[in-house]
């Protein structure tokens, strides 16, 4: 774990490591995920048959390649009542935020008489990757699924390995709730490159979200073309800016709700008391060795975690924070707002005391796939835009165009491209 201070005369350097630190995948990755894609593309059911068996030690042909609808309903139903209500209450509320997204058709005339617009439909088929074993998350499916159906996806298919042909039946309770209509039991990037291909069993789709492993990154990074994406995900990442007045125990329990994802991942705090960073870092070392988590979240917190002591936290740790572009930002102060003003790069802001980024997890609306690896820069959290495009149209008349097509001539002359000067010259009078 690392101390810094922005007082320390090599402070920028040891923060600009840490900024520039991507924790992802390196090149015998890449090249092992080009070898299953080609696999997978050349010899389709045949590949996903050899590679499951291999990676999952499942056999499809006699443990199944398909999880029934019957089968996801009856999770469901077999769900504890408090659970199954806690499931259809995240449900709800992530349906209620990401219907608020829907964009709205445009259809106008301008002063020249033209009619412009866009409209805005789904993609056909959606893909939707889901680990299997330890990083199956119910939650996850929920946050990939809903924003599909309710932009409209028709044909929404989950892939998911089958550790030794094991289910985890709260991913099929959520997948009932969520209306998925497919299942195939393979993972990996054997998986995504189905998805994008598609094979004789596993019809392709249009794009493809949801979390992995790097091998499952790299995969949506190299189809992105054939496939759209939703993102190339990293490790995950949580920045809590905090002052004096916190409950140690609190920011503590939030930094390590990110460091039990994995050894890769980072928590980081910045604050502008010394003392409470260091009852903050004895506190995180002490909630670690009780955690059922405790070697994953130990290991993450021992190589990647930091705490960072700063003057002021309003101008020179938002500073910090915009270099970072973290996923997740808690803004644990008095006033999170003038904060939140300067905050221009984060994945997801939780404003205030009272607000733990693992709410945002679960149950409070926006989605949970964020950008990671400094993405925020340029790239938002999935929604429903995601799972939609947008078509522009165009229609003139006589009057119309020869309003603004003189122009089109006199700009397609001097490019060089006397075809186009000629449709558009033919029409006018």
């Amino acid at each position: 774990m690392q101390r810094l201070s922005s007082s320390d005369p090599d402070f920028e350097a040891r923060f600009a490591a840490i900024v520039n630190d991507r924790r992802e995948s390196d090149a015998d990755v890449g090249r092992v995920v080009a070898e299953i894609i080609a696999k997978v593309r050349a010899e389709g059911d045949a590949a996903l048959r050899e590679l499951t068996a291999k990676f999952d030690r499942h056999d499809l042909d006699v443990g199944g390649w398909k999880i029934e609808a019957e089968a996801c309903k009856a999770a469901f139903d077999a769900l504890d009542a408090d659970l199954r209500a806690a499931l259809e209450l995240a449900a709800s509320r992530i349906r209620s935020y990401h219907e608020a997204q829907l964009p709205e058709d445009r259809d106008y005339r301008d002063d020249a008489g033209v009619r412009l617009g866009a409209k805005w439909t789904a993609v056909d088929a959606a893909g939707l990757y889901l680990p299997g074993g330890r990083a199956a998350y119910p939650s996850s499916l929920l946050m990939n699924a809903i924003p599909a159906k309710v932009a409209g996806v028709e044909r929404l298919v989950v892939v998911t390995p089958t550790p030794g042909g094991e289910v985890n039946e709260l991913v099929l309770a959520a997948a009932h709730l969520a209306g998925v209509d497919e299942i195939w039991r393979v993972g990996g990037a054997q998986a995504v490159a189905a998805l994008a291909y598609g094979t004789d069993t596993i019809a392709p789709v249009d794009t493809i979200t949801g979390p992995g492993n790097a091998y499952v990154a790299e995969a949506k990074r190299q189809l992105y073309g054939v496939v759209g994406i939703d993102m190339v995900a990293g490790p995950s990442e949580i920045l809590v800016i905090a002052d004096g007045k916190n409950d140690p125990e609190w920011i503590a329990a939030d930094l390590l709700s990110q460091a039990e994802h994995d050894p890769t991942s980072q928590s980081i705090l910045i604050t502008d008391d010394p003392e409470f960073a260091a009852k903050v870092e004895i506190e995180v070392r002490t909630q670690a060795a009780e955690l059922s988590t405790s070697n994953t979240a130990q290991a993450s917190w021992n190589e990647h975690g930091v705490i960072t002591v700063v003057e002021d936290l309003a101008n020179e740790g938002v500073a910090l924070a915009n270099r970072l572009a973290a996923e997740h930002v808690e803004l644990a102060v008095d006033e999170p707002e003038a904060l939140f003003k300067s905050l221009r790069h984060a994945g997801s802001v939780f404003l205030g005391r009272m607000t733990p980024e693992a709410i945002g997890d679960y149950v409070a609306g926006p989605n949970h796939v964020l950008p990671t690896g400094r993405r925020a820069r340029f790239s938002s959290g999935l929604s429903v835009l995601d799972f939609m495009k947008r078509t522009s149209f165009i229609a003139l008349d006589e009057a119309s165009l020869s309003a603004i097509g003189p122009a089109a001539v006199a700009m397609a002359e001097v490019e060089g491209l006397p075809a186009h000067a000629k449709s558009v010259q033919v029409r006018l009078k």
